[in-house]
């Protein structure tokens, strides 16, 4: 019965970020050209399963050969974890945790192959072998390398695949944080390619997450390289689905007029046509997505970033909110669904303030969560707080990694259709800059999941340990 429910699940996240949907007309918005690739240059791309590097970043790669700029491709997971595209692929039905490590072999192979076709040796990729489908809960509540986690379908509490990077490293944050800061400190990037923040894939999120931590923690190490992030896995985008090599990808309606500043990297008809053949590689995923994949293959590619949030903290006898813009542009059906319409974050004393407003009330099948994961510098973010907040009928539950903690200091207030959570900067650790999220459930399913954002405390809070 539980295997059934995990292949239930598995196939649920299939349909909600792969199969086609009713179109979406793109928003206004400004897209520059991406700088092009000079000879000082050195580009990292950070793929979250092998299969992204080709679909997002087939023409940088592309690029980079011919103007022999040296190039790195790190690939988080080896997507072990798609079990419908394993049942498609293999014609048959496998619960055996051998049979999932095998699929991450298949998916290796034809990384190498799909990266050989584009001109890049294998030399030039690194495997860290990480769990599919697993690495947001280690961001989220795994940083004791003595406690693991274990993967859903392998079965497996270390990275199991000989050839990887760290065979054998735990499934821990901090496990991944080495693995990264190895990779950056002995390449020296220039520039950086990672898949987005606001991308419904969890793994591509976390991805996002702990490659911020590992920049911080080298700054002043390191000069900061250029960051750009791809997008992959978006509802109802990009459309039409298939391989349309004569229309440009545009960025998603929820997501062009957000601040984002959007640049495209424009493709030759040669380089549209060789990141198609590339794609193709991944039989193991065109299996069963096929049209999805290639819809990816168009004239251009696309980056951007998220702008970072800046809260003041100077006043202390006032809060000024700074406002947060989530998916002002979706289609009417999903609207009608969201329940946080719009999201602030400040500071008043020593406190964070977050405002949520709502839709609807609350009612025993709805929550609200939050996470909050503050970094101070100088600190092991390892020993940070993991703060994750949930608010329904039940009230407030709160934990740090997975320990529930026993507080009161997280409180509730309404303010007309406002919900405003007050949250001790003590409990974060008193940070000076905090990852956050917030999203909402009905039934334990998912209706708004938002980007995760960079939220700095300007100015300081002074002494907000104590």
């Amino acid at each position: 019965m539980i295997l059934f429910r995990k292949a239930f699940l598995v196939f649920f996240v299939y349909l909600w970020t792969c199969l086609p949907a009713a179109p979406m007309a793109a928003g206004a918005s400004s897209e520059e050209a991406l700088p092009p690739f000079l000879p000082v240059d050195r580009v990292l791309i950070l793929a979250p399963h092998p299969d992204d590097e080709a679909i997002a970043t087939s023409g940088v790669i592309q690029r980079c050969l011919q103007n022999h700029v040296p190039l790195k491709i790190v690939y988080f997971t080896n997507g072990d974890n798609n079990e419908l595209s394993f049942v498609v692929y293999e014609k048959r039905l496998v619960f055996r945790k051998k049979a999932f490590v095998y699929m991450g072999e298949v998916r290796r192979k034809e990384a190498v192959r799909a990266m050989k076709y584009l001109g890049l040796g294998e030399e030039n990729l690194t495997f860290l072998g990480y769990p599919d489908f697993g690495t947001m809960e280690i961001f989220m509540r795994y940083w004791n390398p003595a406690k693991p986690m274990r993967s859903m379908l392998t079965r497996v509490t270390a990275v199991p695949y000989k050839d990887s990077f760290s065979f054998g490293a735990p499934y821990a944050g901090p496990s991944v944080i080495k693995d990264l800061k190895k990779v950056i400190m002995d390449f020296r990037p220039t520039k950086i390619f990672v898949s987005h923040p606001a991308d419904t894939n969890r793994d591509h999120r976390a991805l996002n997450l702990f490659l911020r931590v590992v920049l911080w923690d080298l700054e002043g190490t390191i000069d900061p390289p250029q960051v750009d992030t791809y997008l992959v896995h978006v509802v109802r985008w990009p459309m039409p689905r298939g391989f349309r090599p004569s229309l440009e990808l545009s960025p998603p309606a929820n997501l062009a007029d957000v601040g984002i500043k959007w640049q495209k990297l424009a493709l030759t008809d040669k380089e549209v046509w060789n990141k198609r053949q590339a794609i193709s590689c991944y039989r193991s995923q065109l299996a069963y997505a096929p049209s999805y994949l290639y819809t990816f293959a168009r004239k251009n590619e696309l980056f951007d970033d998220l702008p970072d949030i800046h809260v003041s903290c100077i006043d202390a006898s006032s809060i000024q909110w700074q406002d947060v813009r989530i998916y002002p542009e979706m289609d009417e059906a999903v609207e009608e669904e969201r329940e946080i319409s719009s999201l602030s974050y400040g500071v008043k004393g020593r406190d964070l303030m977050v405002r949520l407003t709502l839709r609807h009330r609350f009612n025993k099948n709805r929550g609200i969560f939050l996470y909050l994961f503050g970094y101070r510098k100088n600190e092991d973010f390892a020993e940070m707080p993991k703060i994750r907040i949930s608010v329904g009928m039940r009230g407030v539950q709160v934990w740090d990694k997975l320990r529930r903690l026993r507080t009161k200091d997280v409180t509730l207030a309404y303010e007309g259709k406002s919900l405003i959570v007050k949250i001790p900067l003590t409990l974060l650790g008193g940070p000076d800059r905090i990852l956050a999220c917030a999203k909402t459930s009905s039934k334990d399913l998912p209706l708004d999941n938002t980007a995760w954002r960079v939220v700095f405390l300007d100015n300081g809070v002074p002494d907000r340990r104590f």
